[in-house]
């Protein structure tokens, strides 16, 4: 059979594989096949000279030899897009992991679209609700815009990801897309049957390339799940809600590319075009006339540094940034959001409401002022402190326990019935505690409690 392209393999060093053509080479970003022990698929990464080409492997590449023949018909990867997909788990090809088969005559469409025109896009100011208190209250998530958790291994990012989309997959009336970007097979598994489960599955997709896969699989898993994502938009009038799990790990996959294609590395070993990367694949991220992508991203932040450049380059995509503590999460504070670090775009008057804003300054306020009393009283205790500052952290430390909520996806954990809270009520709650009509209650009755009815129902059955 005749090929546009065809060469003979040159050299390979762990995923990234060499290939001489005997005319003319294909574009950069084509596909390649090379034949070796078994089908070896590859991507086109950098021209060398007229004959050769440098590619990075999408699959293993165990058992392939030099001299393996390779052929392309100079197209690019292609993944399925449309409704048949809704409830099905697929690879970085768009092939199905879940164990059956896809339908047939399957639309394909090439995974490097260009974002849509700035003309084309829409900037909404309307809030996506999420029922959990204080990322409603303090970091408003944006619809279609884009939300980050950032934190360090182990503090939740996963858990609270797990659990916004319980909460709103359900109340969400367009399509929902899972991106499993590098994490564990283990967590993809329990996810999918949690949303099995939850009887959200049928209007998902859920895309992975996972931690014992090539980087270079794991470097386009975000590319294909935008494909489809984008085919719900543009083409379905689709809102779109699409969460990934972890653009570090796509970040860290561009970085091993990096490495193995001979690129000179950047600050901390990354990649020199982390930046060029990133903004490739947020860029598509948008809004347009016909839907909206609202996503939700996390990211790990090595070593807890946020300074870290993976970190400060994902921040600048963001309209909302959720930072998660380890600090708090030692304290026993779930969900482990820190209100001094997160920020979010959407906090603003004119959007959210006057007395929303109020109430979310004044608590940011209050919890900054206990931070600065903290000190003090470790060194001199409480009773040395003025009437007003003791005040303060009465309302501040009533404030973080409120701030708490038990989780709908942690019920098997901890045994609590979880709580999705409306905003009114957030709002109303805090409100309430700042001015002081809690007083006499104890801290412990807002720790893990939804409204702050439930508080008044517990002093009422107290009594």
């Amino acid at each position: 059979m005749d090929h546009k392209y065809s060469g003979e393999v040159l050299s390979v060093r762990g995923s990234v594989v060499d290939v001489r053509f005997f005319n003319e080479i294909p574009p950069m970003l084509s596909v390649l096949y090379a034949q070796g022990d078994r089908k070896v698929t590859l991507e086109v990464a950098d021209h060398l000279d007229l004959n050769t080409v440098r590619s990075i492997a999408m699959t293993p590449t165990g058992g392939l030899p030099r001299g393996a023949s390779v052929y392309s018909e100079g197209t690019t990867l292609m993944a399925p897009v449309g409704e048949e997909l809704l409830g099905r788990v697929l690879n970085v090809f768009g092939e199905p992991v879940d164990g059956q088969e896809l339908p047939e005559n399957l639309e394909y469409r090439s995974i490097h679209n260009a974002p849509i025109e700035l003309s084309q896009r829409v900037v909404s100011e309307e809030i996506f609700m999420t029922g959990i208190k204080v990322i409603d209250l303090l970091m408003p998530l944006e619809k279609g815009g884009k939300a980050g958790l950032f934190g360090g291994a182990g503090v939740g990012k996963t858990v609270l990801i797990t659990e916004l989309i319980n909460n709103m997959v359900g109340r969400h009336s367009g399509m929902s897309i899972f991106c499993g970007i590098g994490e564990r097979c283990r967590e993809g598994e329990e996810l999918y049957r949690e949303m099995k489960d939850a009887g959200v599955l049928d209007n998902t997709v859920m895309v992975f390339g996972q931690m014992n896969e090539p980087p270079g699989a794991r470097f386009r898993t975000g590319h294909t799940a935008l494909t489809i994502a984008e085919h719900f938009r543009d083409d379905q009038g689709k809102d779109v809600l699409l969460l990934i799990d972890n653009i570090f790990r796509f970040i860290q996959a561009g970085m091993e590319l990096s490495g193995l294609l001979g690129r000179l590395p950047s600050r901390m070993g990354y990649q020199p075009t982390l930046g060029a990367d990133l903004a490739e694949l947020q860029e598509r991220i948008s809004s347009s006339k016909s839907g909206a992508i609202t996503s939700i991203q996390a990211v790990y932040v090595p070593a807890d540094d946020l300074t870290d450049p993976a970190a400060t380059h994902t921040f600048s995509h963001l309209s909302s940034s959720i930072v998660l503590s380890r600090k708090r999460a030692g304290e026993g504070f779930y969900p482990a959001v820190d209100p001094l670090e997160s920020r979010s775009m959407m906090l603003s008057p004119a959007i959210v409401g006057q007395r929303h804003y109020d109430v979310a300054r004044e608590v940011r306020r209050t919890l900054s002022l206990y931070e600065d009393l903290k000190d003090i009283i470790a060194m001199l205790g409480l009773e040395e402190l003025s009437r007003e500052d003791r005040l303060i952290v009465s309302r501040a430390r009533k404030l973080e326990r409120f701030m708490t909520q038990p989780f709908n996806t942690t019920r098997h954990f901890t045994g609590m019935e979880g709580r999705i809270v409306d905003i009114a009520d957030t709002v109303t709650g805090c409100e309430r505690i700042l001015n002081d009509e809690f007083k006499e209650s104890s801290e412990r009755t807002f720790y893990m409690i939804g409204s702050i009815e439930e508080v008044v129902s517990t002093e009422k059955s107290g009594d």
